[in-house]
Protein backbone atom coordinates (compact mmCIF):
# COMPACT_ATOMS: atom_id res chain seq x y z
CA UNK A 1 0.00 0.00 0.00
CA UNK A 2 2.83 2.03 0.95
CA UNK A 3 6.33 2.29 -0.68
CA UNK A 4 7.81 1.87 -3.69
CA UNK A 5 4.39 2.40 -5.97
CA UNK A 6 2.67 5.17 -7.82
CA UNK A 7 4.25 8.44 -8.88
CA UNK A 8 7.61 6.66 -6.80
CA UNK A 9 8.25 4.25 -9.28
CA UNK A 10 7.55 6.89 -12.42
CA UNK A 11 10.61 8.34 -10.51
CA UNK A 12 12.87 5.93 -10.09
CA UNK A 13 12.00 4.54 -13.29
CA UNK A 14 11.21 7.26 -15.73
CA UNK A 15 10.41 4.61 -18.88
CA UNK A 16 7.29 3.33 -16.51
CA UNK A 17 5.62 6.79 -16.97
CA UNK A 18 6.97 7.58 -20.62
CA UNK A 19 5.37 3.95 -21.87
CA UNK A 20 2.22 4.59 -20.12
CA UNK A 21 1.94 8.69 -21.35
CA UNK A 22 2.55 6.97 -25.04
CA UNK A 23 -0.17 4.25 -24.59
CA UNK A 24 -3.01 7.19 -23.56
CA UNK A 25 -1.85 9.72 -26.29
CA UNK A 26 -2.18 6.97 -29.33
CA UNK A 27 -5.10 5.31 -27.64
CA UNK A 28 -6.50 9.09 -27.60
CA UNK A 29 -5.96 9.49 -31.25
CA UNK A 30 -6.95 6.63 -32.48
CA UNK A 31 -10.32 7.36 -31.03
CA UNK A 32 -10.30 10.63 -32.26
CA UNK A 33 -9.48 9.16 -35.88
CA UNK A 34 -12.94 7.13 -35.13
CA UNK A 35 -14.80 9.95 -34.45
CA UNK A 36 -14.31 9.78 -30.72
CA UNK A 37 -14.48 13.83 -29.16
CA UNK A 38 -11.72 12.44 -26.43
CA UNK A 39 -10.29 14.43 -23.68
CA UNK A 40 -7.47 12.31 -21.45
CA UNK A 41 -6.95 12.93 -18.02
CA UNK A 42 -3.42 11.81 -16.98
CA UNK A 43 -3.51 11.03 -12.92
CA UNK A 44 -0.44 10.40 -11.21
CA UNK A 45 -0.89 8.41 -7.76
CA UNK A 46 0.82 8.53 -4.54
CA UNK A 47 2.34 12.25 -4.89
CA UNK A 48 2.96 13.52 -1.62
CA UNK A 49 5.09 16.47 -2.82
CA UNK A 50 4.40 19.02 -6.11
CA UNK A 51 8.11 18.20 -7.20
CA UNK A 52 7.19 14.52 -7.16
CA UNK A 53 4.23 16.17 -9.60
CA UNK A 54 6.40 18.22 -11.15
CA UNK A 55 8.60 15.74 -12.44
CA UNK A 56 6.03 13.38 -13.67
CA UNK A 57 4.24 15.94 -15.62
CA UNK A 58 7.30 17.14 -17.35
CA UNK A 59 7.75 13.22 -18.71
CA UNK A 60 3.53 13.37 -19.41
CA UNK A 61 3.96 16.40 -21.59
CA UNK A 62 6.88 16.11 -23.40
CA UNK A 63 5.59 12.57 -24.61
CA UNK A 64 2.01 13.88 -25.96
CA UNK A 65 4.16 16.59 -27.54
CA UNK A 66 5.74 13.54 -29.08
CA UNK A 67 3.22 11.93 -30.14
CA UNK A 68 1.27 14.49 -31.33
CA UNK A 69 4.57 15.63 -33.82
CA UNK A 70 4.38 12.15 -34.79
CA UNK A 71 0.96 11.35 -35.51
CA UNK A 72 0.43 15.20 -36.87
CA UNK A 73 -2.76 15.20 -34.28
CA UNK A 74 -3.63 16.19 -31.37
CA UNK A 75 -5.76 16.09 -28.06
CA UNK A 76 -6.87 18.31 -25.09
CA UNK A 77 -5.69 16.69 -22.27
CA UNK A 78 -5.67 17.06 -18.09
CA UNK A 79 -2.99 16.28 -15.99
CA UNK A 80 -3.88 15.77 -12.37
CA UNK A 81 -3.47 13.63 -9.19
CA UNK A 82 -4.91 11.50 -6.75
CA UNK A 83 -4.79 12.84 -3.41
CA UNK A 84 -4.28 9.82 -0.92
CA UNK A 85 -1.72 10.83 1.55
CA UNK A 86 -1.90 13.62 4.34
CA UNK A 87 0.97 15.70 3.30
CA UNK A 88 -0.97 15.79 0.09
CA UNK A 89 -3.64 17.56 1.50
CA UNK A 90 -2.28 19.68 3.72
CA UNK A 91 0.02 20.85 0.75
CA UNK A 92 -2.65 21.25 -1.45
CA UNK A 93 -1.97 24.83 -2.71
CA UNK A 94 1.34 24.04 -4.19
CA UNK A 95 0.57 20.53 -5.42
CA UNK A 96 -2.23 23.00 -7.43
CA UNK A 97 0.29 24.46 -9.39
CA UNK A 98 1.37 21.87 -11.25
CA UNK A 99 -2.22 19.77 -11.20
CA UNK A 100 -5.32 20.45 -13.42
CA UNK A 101 -7.60 18.51 -10.91
CA UNK A 102 -7.52 16.36 -8.06
CA UNK A 103 -8.77 12.57 -7.03
CA UNK A 104 -9.22 11.66 -3.49
CA UNK A 105 -8.09 8.08 -3.23
CA UNK A 106 -10.35 7.93 -0.05
CA UNK A 107 -9.44 4.35 0.43
CA UNK A 108 -5.76 5.03 0.63
CA UNK A 109 -6.34 8.40 2.77
CA UNK A 110 -8.36 6.84 5.33
CA UNK A 111 -5.31 4.21 5.98
CA UNK A 112 -2.88 6.96 6.05
CA UNK A 113 -4.91 9.26 8.24
CA UNK A 114 -6.07 6.78 10.72
CA UNK A 115 -3.45 4.45 10.71
CA UNK A 116 -5.29 1.56 9.57
CA UNK A 117 -4.68 -1.46 7.45
CA UNK A 118 -7.89 -2.39 5.65
CA UNK A 119 -5.56 -5.89 5.18
CA UNK A 120 -6.30 -6.36 9.28
CA UNK A 121 -8.96 -4.01 10.51
CA UNK A 122 -11.60 -5.48 9.56
CA UNK A 123 -10.77 -7.88 13.16
CA UNK A 124 -10.84 -5.39 15.33
CA UNK A 125 -12.93 -2.32 13.43
CA UNK A 126 -16.40 -4.19 14.06
CA UNK A 127 -15.66 -3.41 17.86
CA UNK A 128 -14.87 -0.55 17.37
CA UNK A 129 -17.99 0.53 15.74
CA UNK A 130 -20.05 -1.47 18.18
CA UNK A 131 -18.43 0.66 21.20
CA UNK A 132 -19.07 4.15 19.15
CA UNK A 133 -15.56 4.65 18.79
CA UNK A 134 -16.73 5.30 15.06
CA UNK A 135 -20.27 5.47 13.92
CA UNK A 136 -19.57 3.24 11.12
CA UNK A 137 -16.81 1.28 9.55
CA UNK A 138 -14.40 4.03 8.21
CA UNK A 139 -13.37 2.16 5.25
CA UNK A 140 -17.28 2.15 4.19
CA UNK A 141 -18.21 5.23 4.95
CA UNK A 142 -16.14 8.58 5.09
CA UNK A 143 -14.61 9.47 8.62
CA UNK A 144 -16.19 13.01 7.98
CA UNK A 145 -14.07 14.27 11.35
CA UNK A 146 -10.49 13.41 10.34
CA UNK A 147 -10.19 12.38 6.69
CA UNK A 148 -12.91 14.68 6.12
CA UNK A 149 -11.36 17.90 7.32
CA UNK A 150 -8.36 17.11 5.47
CA UNK A 151 -9.90 16.90 2.30
CA UNK A 152 -12.18 19.73 3.30
CA UNK A 153 -8.63 21.95 3.28
CA UNK A 154 -7.34 20.23 -0.05
CA UNK A 155 -10.69 21.46 -1.63
CA UNK A 156 -9.97 24.82 -0.61
CA UNK A 157 -6.37 25.05 -0.63
CA UNK A 158 -6.07 23.63 -4.01
CA UNK A 159 -8.84 25.93 -5.36
CA UNK A 160 -7.62 28.93 -3.67
CA UNK A 161 -4.60 28.07 -5.72
CA UNK A 162 -6.25 27.25 -8.84
CA UNK A 163 -9.96 28.15 -9.17
CA UNK A 164 -11.06 26.00 -12.24
CA UNK A 165 -9.68 22.83 -10.67
CA UNK A 166 -11.93 19.69 -10.64
CA UNK A 167 -12.23 17.68 -7.77
CA UNK A 168 -13.63 14.27 -7.36
CA UNK A 169 -13.59 10.78 -5.19
CA UNK A 170 -12.41 7.72 -6.19
CA UNK A 171 -12.73 4.23 -3.73
CA UNK A 172 -15.52 2.50 -1.99
CA UNK A 173 -16.84 5.42 -0.14
CA UNK A 174 -17.95 7.07 -3.98
CA UNK A 175 -20.84 4.69 -3.32
CA UNK A 176 -21.95 5.80 -0.14
CA UNK A 177 -24.62 8.34 -0.10
CA UNK A 178 -23.55 9.46 3.21
CA UNK A 179 -19.90 10.01 1.91
CA UNK A 180 -21.37 11.24 -1.52
CA UNK A 181 -23.35 13.83 0.71
CA UNK A 182 -20.26 15.67 2.39
CA UNK A 183 -18.45 15.78 -0.83
CA UNK A 184 -21.35 17.33 -2.67
CA UNK A 185 -21.01 19.76 0.16
CA UNK A 186 -17.11 20.31 -0.66
CA UNK A 187 -18.08 20.91 -3.73
CA UNK A 188 -16.80 17.89 -5.83
CA UNK A 189 -17.32 17.60 -9.94
CA UNK A 190 -17.38 13.88 -9.91
CA UNK A 191 -17.65 10.55 -8.21
CA UNK A 192 -15.88 7.67 -9.29
CA UNK A 193 -16.93 3.95 -8.27
CA UNK A 194 -17.71 0.52 -9.29
CA UNK A 195 -19.84 0.18 -11.42
CA UNK A 196 -22.24 -2.09 -9.22
CA UNK A 197 -22.08 1.22 -6.79
CA UNK A 198 -23.11 3.81 -9.86
CA UNK A 199 -26.95 3.69 -9.51
CA UNK A 200 -26.57 4.30 -5.68
CA UNK A 201 -24.19 6.88 -6.67
CA UNK A 202 -26.19 8.65 -8.66
CA UNK A 203 -29.42 8.18 -6.43
CA UNK A 204 -27.37 9.78 -3.49
CA UNK A 205 -26.10 12.96 -5.22
CA UNK A 206 -29.49 13.89 -6.51
CA UNK A 207 -30.87 13.71 -3.10
CA UNK A 208 -27.53 16.19 -2.22
CA UNK A 209 -28.52 18.31 -4.94
CA UNK A 210 -32.25 18.51 -4.29
CA UNK A 211 -31.36 19.19 -0.51
CA UNK A 212 -29.34 22.13 -0.87
CA UNK A 213 -31.89 23.62 -3.27
CA UNK A 214 -34.10 22.96 -0.94
CA UNK A 215 -32.14 24.49 1.67
CA UNK A 216 -31.76 27.76 -0.52
CA UNK A 217 -35.08 28.45 -1.76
Amino acid sequence: MLGHRGCRLGFSHPEITRMQARAIFEAALDAKAAGVDVHPEVMVPLVGHVEELRHQRTLIDRMAREVFTERDDRVDYLVGTMIELPRACLTSGAIATAAEFFSFGTNDLTQTTLGLSRDDAGSFLPMYVEAGVYAKDPFQSLDTVGVGRLMRASVKEGRDERPELKVGICGEHGGDPDSIRFCHDLGMNYVSCSPFRVPVARLAAAHAALEEEAAAS
